[in-house]
């Protein structure tokens, strides 16, 4: 069954790819349509947690995000579809790294590097940085349950030498690379909730205390990698803006949790710029005091 569905699947994804973005942006609006307007997608989880992190805002306010960021939703899975097929050119365009630089002075202190994302505005497209510098870029995933799904995933990554790695592998693999002196930038997208069984801090979180992810911090202090926050900016459409934010790099000298709460820090900065970019059907404040 996962086979038949994925070969029905996959020539109608191939085409989408291959559109040219003015046909491609149109059929995201028309897919937004359908999946906001018909489907509803997860909209009262989305309007209970704009409620919880933006209350100031009027309910007219927080309607006019909620539509944007449905928007910006199917833009980017649609995007993840693009990857398919887009050039290197065409991507380098699209997205902008603008301090490249700071990676390569971590690559003359011959320092692997934790790079902390968020699910906001676009991290599909962040495997451009694998073009741009010697360290292996590894990113840190949960596995898709239909696996040729997942493979066509890993075979996406791989056209820029990105790789995936599942939760449970991320610290055998880590400890083997530091072990054989190969630099890496292990990517993790930190912003969601943790599992109950995974809970080791509460922070506030756009002004809610919840569980949050210290995984990246506890494996940075660990092996004694840096800790870098990457912002990305929505430009415009099909277009976004990459900034590297140092965290540290000395991890065991800075007091336990507090990396993760200058992680939450930096997300709620990028969020309250554009909050329309970030992924608001994440259940994200399901776990609060």
């Amino acid at each position: 069954m996962q086979f038949l569905i994925f070969i029905i699947a996959y020539p109608f994804l191939w085409i989408v790819s291959i559109l040219p973005f003015h046909l491609f942006y149109w059929l995201s609006d028309a897919v937004c349509f359908i999946v906001y307007n018909i489907v509803g997608y997860r909209k009262k989880t989305v309007r209970e947690n704009l409620a919880l992190a933006l209350p100031y805002l009027s309910p007219e306010e927080r309607l006019v995000i909620e539509k944007k960021s449905y928007h910006h939703l199917c833009d980017m899975f649609l995007e993840m579809i693009k990857t398919m097929t887009i050039s290197s050119e065409e991507m380098n365009k699209r997205f902008v790294i603008t301090n490249i630089d700071l990676i390569k002075e971590y690559e003359k202190k011959g320092k692997s590097i934790v790079l902390l994302a968020s699910h906001y505005a676009s991290w599909e497209w962040l495997i451009t940085l694998n073009d741009k510098t010697s360290f292996r870029g590894i990113g840190v995933y949960k596995k898709i349950a239909n696996k040729y799904f997942d493979k066509l995933i890993r075979d996406i990554r791989s056209k820029y030498d990105a790789e995936l790695v599942v939760t449970r592998e991320t610290i055998p693999l880590i400890a083997k690379n530091q072990k054989e002196g190969i630099l890496c930038i292990y990517g993790l997208a930190s912003d969601q909730s943790p599992k109950l069984d995974r809970i080791f801090h509460w922070d506030t979180f756009m002004g809610v205390e919840v569980p949050v992810h210290t995984g990246a911090e506890m494996i940075a202090k660990k092996y004694d990698l840096c800790v870098v926050f990457i912002k990305v900016k929505k430009v415009k459409r099909g277009y976004y803006e990459a900034t590297f934010v140092p965290i540290t790099d000395n991890p065991k000298s800075i007091p336990d949790f507090e990396i993760t709460h200058t992680f939450i820090q930096e997300v709620e900065k990028q969020i309250l710029e554009a909050p329309e970019y970030y992924f608001w059907t994440h259940k994200r404040w399901k776990h609060r005091r």
